[in-house]
């Protein structure tokens, strides 16, 4: 595919990273220069120093001639505009056009085919690690009773020192250790694989079995969170807050296990203005307005007594910083929102429980749009050398009935889930694909045209 990128931020170099290792074709439009300089050092595509709304840029980049305009400038309207001009650029073939719009008020505008609402991703993913006590990152796969989980392996667990070959002596019922952190390196394990004290490991089982999952790697107590903190008002902080208070929202009553629970709930902002707004429309949620900052504000208020807190300010750092400190007053569990990769690895080994990187998730949004008909969606872990892609087999597949150890790919991958119709399940070695299966794997990053290939439909099939 030829794939025009406006804005060379992390968000428009990382996806242009991933699609050049594909490889596509890729041009990227920067307006400042030295962010344009830094992107054309790194990367192996026509890198563009120009507004993105000039014309004469979107020709020199290919619009014209290109598959798909993806608009990840700082600028919402800026984005929607570009989209709108490269409509009217192309006449020969559909244009795909994405666009990334921090404002959630922005739903659909004829000519651009998706939004990516950056908070609205970020705020599933913190709703999605409450249904398990905050105690790691969660996947969830609808339409199954599976999840994948993130855990640390603590010093003198069950889980420290022991081979996978022994594996499901520990875990009830089908499980699988997908994914390991450890250190700088995150790798795919193999039978004689040991884990030790310290590893993140990325474990899929039934949603009814992670809380034993959680105690066989040292966590020793279920931990209910009712008295939760929310850390910063602003667009993220509310959409957290409004999925916690109403019953019928549409994110909590998608994510299993979290619809049942009561909140107290308390946001802290610093903006005085935000504070009357928050406190206008969540009258049953205790609203501050307080600098987090204050030790004396935190003491006051008795924070150390809250369950979780969740910090969701712009600022990464003191999102980082707030969860820790907090943490070391007795709150129980924290999540904090934070900008990319680097930063969740930070967090957590700070101590954090769980660390949302949001521009991630808006990187794995617009994958998945472009990814091929068959892949349903995309999701990177770890350092981002691994990414979870959802693939359903199509009629003329060269994978119909052939076992699941004839799956391998060049860089990595493993099978860790079918759903056949109403049944899902872990594959052992004498699983055949089908022919409507929709398979979830774990792959190193790159090897999205390869799944392509062995598990889309062949051209000249009939």
């Amino acid at each position: 595919m030829k794939i025009v990128i406006v804005g060379a931020g992390f968000t428009g170099t990382q996806l242009a990273s991933h699609l050049i290792q594909e490889g596509h074709e890729i041009s990227l439009i920067e307006s400042n220069e030295e962010t344009a300089r830094h992107a054309s050092n790194r990367l192996d595509c026509l890198v563009i120093n120009d507004i993105g709304s000039n014309i004469s840029a979107l020709e020199e980049a290919g619009v014209p001639a290109a598959d798909a305009l993806i608009c990840v400038s700082e600028s919402d309207e800026v984005n929607m505009i570009i989209c709108s001009m490269g409509s009217s650029m192309q006449k020969t073939k559909k244009l795909l056009k994405i666009a990334r719009v921090r404002n959630t008020g922005y739903k659909k505008i004829i000519g651009i085919d998706s939004f990516i609402h950056p908070d609205i991703e970020a705020a599933r993913a913190v709703l999605a690690s409450l249904s398990h006590g905050a105690s790691g990152n969660i996947v969830t796969f609808p339409g199954t009773s599976y999840e994948l989980a993130s855990v640390h392996i603590k010093e003198g667990s069950h889980f420290d020192g022991f081979s996978l070959i022994d594996f499901h002596s520990f875990i009830r019922d089908e499980g699988l250790i997908a994914l390991i952190e450890r250190g700088k390196d995150c790798f795919l394990p193999a039978g004689s694989t040991e884990l030790c004290a310290g590893d993140l490991i990325y474990i899929m089982a039934r949603r009814e079995n992670m809380s034993h999952v959680f105690n066989l790697a040292g966590r020793t107590t279920e931990t209910v969170l009712k008295r939760i903190g929310i850390v910063g008002g602003g667009q993220l902080g509310s959409l957290i807050a409004e999925a916690l208070l109403d019953a019928h929202n549409k994110f909590k009553k998608s994510i299993k296990g979290l619809s049942s629970l009561g909140h107290q709930l308390l946001i802290i902002e610093q903006d005085y203005n935000i504070c009357k707004e928050l406190a206008t429309r969540f009258p049953k949620a205790i609203v501050l307005n307080e600098d987090i900052t204050d030790e004396d504000f935190v003491a006051e208020e008795r924070l150390g007594d809250l369950d979780l807190i969740i910090t969701a300010t712009p600022n990464q750092e003191l999102n980082i910083v707030t969860a820790v400190y907090l943490k070391s007053h007795g709150v129980r569990r924290a999540i904090a929102t934070v900008s990319t990769p680097g930063y969740k690895t930070i967090a957590l080994q700070l101590g954090v429980d769980v660390a949302i990187p949001v521009k991630t998730v808006v990187v794995d949004s617009i994958l998945s749009h472009l990814a091929g008909t068959n892949i349903r969606g995309m999701q990177s872990l770890g350092d981002g050398s691994f990414e979870i892609v959802e693939v359903e087999i199509e009629d003329g597949s060269p994978a119909i009935n052939k076992p699941v150890t004839d799956f391998k790919l060049s860089l990595g991958g493993l099978v860790m889930l079918v759903n056949r119709g109403e049944i899902s399940f872990i594959p052992q070695g004498d699983y055949v694909f089908s022919a409507k299966d929709k398979i979830i794997i774990m792959a190193k990053s790159g090897g999205e045209v390869e799944l392509e290939k062995f598990f889309a439909a062949q051209k000249n099939s009939k």
